[in-house]
């Protein structure tokens, strides 16, 4: 038994997509592939937005009375009929802007009438036929806006139309034919390739702007995220200090307090073990934020105790820079009045502040002062403008260090302050809330054992 064909013969294959060819051309001919909007409708120029209108209607200014013109003094046409044929081949330009397919259909319509009106007119031997001069010039124009409006597929109907035209009108009249059927047909498919050219790359230049958008978006979120996450990280040594007390005092309590009833010692130990629970909560959640290869930090965090030895780093990098920290700012320090999650963020914008020197204005004078004013911790980092000349100066406040001052201000409820200086400089400004002081008493009392 012979093998049943794996396919339709070779034939009926070719015919099935020379008639799919000839839908999708005709498709392309009956639908435009743009919604009815000018070029350069989403300019933020008005100008340029003007400037499709200006243009069809300077060529339509220009073609209609230089066909009527050229219609009667060469070719003999009467008055009125030259009036009509030269409307429908030329004021349909005024479309060109928003809708170049339907202006192609009458300007094409009108040209292949005239051509047929010209046989009745006695045509001397050496007349352009079957497109007249300016009926050939304008056919142009029109084909350029198709090709810069519409797509491939209607591209290409279009010229095969008018090839198509061209050579029925020629062999109506062999005799009469001459070098304008071929012309336009040439040209035209110039004009078609040239306009699809500068769509295609017009095209090719806002998809790479729309992805770079898109990229550069996508790049902010990931710093945003890898900011945050190590803000988590550094946060789980703050609090888990606090939990660690909270659970030690709470174990602790029945053997330092005596004459504590059950229920006295029950509620301890509950609020141990819920004490307990929450760190063990706390490094399952830190264990999905840290990478399978990275390490947990043994040194401690650190705080405003160490931003001496941050300057002085900075100055051994070439930069020239002083610290100014307030008398009240070591007391509350030494007193414990500054929360650790306050301290390490505080110290973190004065690290990152003087990176973004370093980077951008390297050898620019910077000050930096920590004081308490108002209840709050407020870090100023101010540099000069750089000394050395054509250096770049951060002003557009979207970089990574930054981004990570203003999460670290959020996380205790703080405010940030950034930007360029009327000199050239930079400032970095952030107020970071304090707890009220404890009063005597309350004091006393937490310091005993």
């Amino acid at each position: 038994m012979p093998p049943s064909p794996a396919g339709p013969p070779p034939a009926d294959g070719l015919l099935s997509a020379a008639r799919r060819n000839l839908r999708e051309l005709a498709q392309g001919l009956s639908h435009a592939s743009h919604p009815p909007t000018p070029l350069f409708a989403d300019s933020p120029r008005r100008w340029l937005r003007l400037l499709p209108y200006a243009l069809v209607l300077a060529l339509t200014a220009i073609f209609v009375p230089v066909t009527i013109t050229v219609l009667i003094s060469d070719y003999g046409v009467p008055g009125g009929l030259a009036g009509a044929l030269a409307v429908g081949q030329a004021a349909p330009m005024l479309m060109l802007a928003h809708r170049p397919l339907q202006a192609w259909w009458i300007v094409f319509t009108a040209d292949v009438v005239g051509a047929v009106v010209l046989l009745g007119q006695g045509l001397r031997p050496d007349a352009l036929w079957p497109w007249t001069p300016p009926g050939l010039v304008g056919y142009l124009f029109v084909l350029l806006a198709l090709g810069l409006r519409e797509s491939r597929r209607t591209v290409i109907g279009v010229w095969l139309a008018t090839g198509t035209a061209c050579l029925l009108l020629f062999l109506v009249r062999p005799s009469h034919g001459n070098s304008s059927a071929l012309l336009l047909f040439v040209l035209g498919g110039v004009a078609l390739v040239i306009g699809a050219a500068v769509r295609e790359r017009s095209d090719a230049q806002r998809r790479l702007v729309e992805q770079e958008t898109i990229s550069e978006a996508e790049r902010a979120q990931r710093t945003l995220l890898e900011e945050r996450t190590r803000i988590a990280r550094e946060l789980h040594d703050v609090v888990a200090h606090h939990m660690s007390v909270i659970t030690v005092q709470a174990d602790s309590a029945p053997y330092r307090v005596e004459g504590l009833s059950e229920e006295a010692r029950a509620e301890f130990a509950s609020i141990a073990a819920g004490a307990r629970e929450s760190l063990a909560e706390m490094r399952r959640l830190l264990s999905v934020l840290r990478s399978d290869s990275s390490r947990g930090e043994l040194a401690p965090q650190p705080g405003l105790d160490r931003a001496q030895q941050l300057v002085e780093a900075t100055v051994r990098a070439g930069l020239p820079a002083e610290l100014s920290l307030a008398s009240d700012v070591r007391e509350a320090l030494e007193r414990g009045g500054v929360p650790q999650a306050v301290d390490l963020s505080a110290y973190r914008i004065v690290q990152e502040a003087l990176a973004n020197v370093v980077r951008h204005a390297p050898g620019a004078r910077t000050r930096v002062s920590v004081t308490v004013r108002d209840g709050h911790l407020t870090v100023l980092v101010v540099n000069d403008r750089p000394e050395k000349p054509g250096s770049p100066l951060e002003t557009s406040g979207t970089g990574h260090g930054l981004v990570g001052m203003r999460e670290r201000v959020r996380l205790t409820g703080g405010t940030l302050d950034t930007g360029p200086l009327p000199d050239g400089g930079f400032r970095v400004a952030a107020r970071l809330p304090l707890p009220p002081p404890l009063p005597p008493s309350a004091s006393a009392t937490s310091e005993e054992p």
